[in-house]
């Protein structure tokens, strides 16, 4: 099949950054694309061949988008399965496939499969409805404290918190659910695996995450984690684990927890390109983004070392701001060396919102991490 500068299209369900990240890759190859989102505003919508506004959730809508494409892929795995299943079987390429979405769509039945595929995460319950949570406390079946996680649609730090008493519960959703035990970590890490459509995988080098400690999202992304090698390889080994028993096309990215005896638990997967990889666009000889394109269409995986040390600092809005966005101080912070900032194009910005990154490289880790310090301390994202 002939890709470039041809008649061949792909089709991106969802339309954000992770979407207009992907379509850097494509303009530069000149792959003809199609994306679609709810948002009127979607980041995508200036960089695509053709956008299509609509739901990622109605069947006919994404059945419809899908039809024409040579091949499908998504930037968020919020999207219906029944559409992609039926294009799939009308000779449209889906790529992650239908049935490793249907895993990890739904955090409950994503669990189940490392129970069942003996791979290590950590123990947990799994409610219809939160309101059987209290019951199941008073029974002695769950103890605190535990993190209580949303069966479907989190992301970003939402549908997760941590619960240490019953007034915790109040103001949870009553939806289907999972309460995992408290896991007693060191370090929480992420390995990214690329599968292609012919079965080559690769795996990018282990990142580290810091997070928030209110918002639960991502801070930094250190790459390569300060971590023993032979913790290294745990992580990579079990990663590849749960890539091989998906058997997903595409990237998967798999969160884990280093804990204090150096046991590595599977958190949870994402079947596309991840925050945890935005570094390898300045860091690595292939870029995620650039990874993904490669699996799907079924090219070669490219060269997932690093050239370099690198660090992702996240943007998100501030605190106590929503409105306009304003990026205060961009101009000290490109005055440091090895800084490159990624901007999303969301002109709306509200508390924690997702709104850009930084990239730092340097040939020096400790280096690059007091530079990346001095990025989040200088860049302010506020409303006019």
């Amino acid at each position: 099949m002939h890709y470039f500068s041809s008649d061949f299209k792909l089709g991106i369900l969802g339309g954000g950054q992770l979407g207009k990240m992907l379509l850097y890759e494509t303009r530069k190859w000149d792959i003809h694309t199609k994306v679609m989102d709810a948002s009127e505003e979607a980041p995508c919508k200036i960089s695509c061949n053709e956008f299509v506004l609509g739901s990622l959730l109605d069947f006919d809508t994404v059945y419809n988008f899908g039809k024409g494409l040579d091949v499908l892929t998504i930037e968020i795995e919020n999207v219906n399965t029944d559409a992609l299943e039926k294009l799939e079987g009308e000779g449209v390429k889906v790529y992650p496939q239908p049935s490793a979405l249907r895993i990890i769509q739904n955090k409950a039945t994503q669990k189940l499969f490392y129970t069942d595929n003996d791979i290590p995460t950590s123990p947990f319950t799994r409610f219809a409805y939160t309101s059987e949570i209290k019951d199941s406390i008073t029974n002695g079946g769950l103890v605190f404290p535990f993190v209580w996680k949303s069966a479907q649609f989190g992301y970003d730090g939402q549908g997760v918190k941590v619960v240490r008493s019953f007034s915790d519960l109040d103001d949870l959703p009553n939806v289907e659910c999972i309460a995992e035990e408290m896991v007693d970590f060191k370090n929480e890490l992420a390995v990214i695996v690329a599968r292609n459509s012919n079965g080559e995988v690769k795996t990018y080098p282990v990142v580290e995450m810091e997070f928030h400690p209110e918002a639960n999202q991502v801070e930094y992304v250190i790459c390569p984690a300060r971590i023993d090698e032979k913790v290294a390889q745990k992580a990579q080994e079990i990663a590849l684990k749960v890539s091989n028993n998906i058997k997903h096309v595409g990237l998967l990215a798999v969160e884990l927890f280093q804990t204090q005896d150096d046991q590595i638990l599977v958190n949870e997967v994402a079947p596309r390109p991840h925050n945890s990889g935005h570094y390898s666009i300045e860091a690595s000889y292939t870029n995620q983004f650039e990874q993904h394109i490669r699996a799907i269409l079924g090219l070669p995986l490219g060269k997932t070392e690093s050239k370099v040390a690198g660090i992702m600092v996240n943007l998100v809005g501030a605190e106590n701001h929503t409105g306009d966005v304003v990026y205060k101080n961009m101009e000290a912070a490109l005055q440091l060396d090895g800084v490159t900032p990624h901007i999303y194009g969301k002109k709306q910005t509200r508390p924690f919102r997702k709104m850009g990154h930084v990239t730092i490289v340097d040939e020096d880790m400790s280096r690059a991490r007091q530079v990346a310090q001095k990025v989040k301390e200088t860049i302010k994202v506020i409303s006019k």
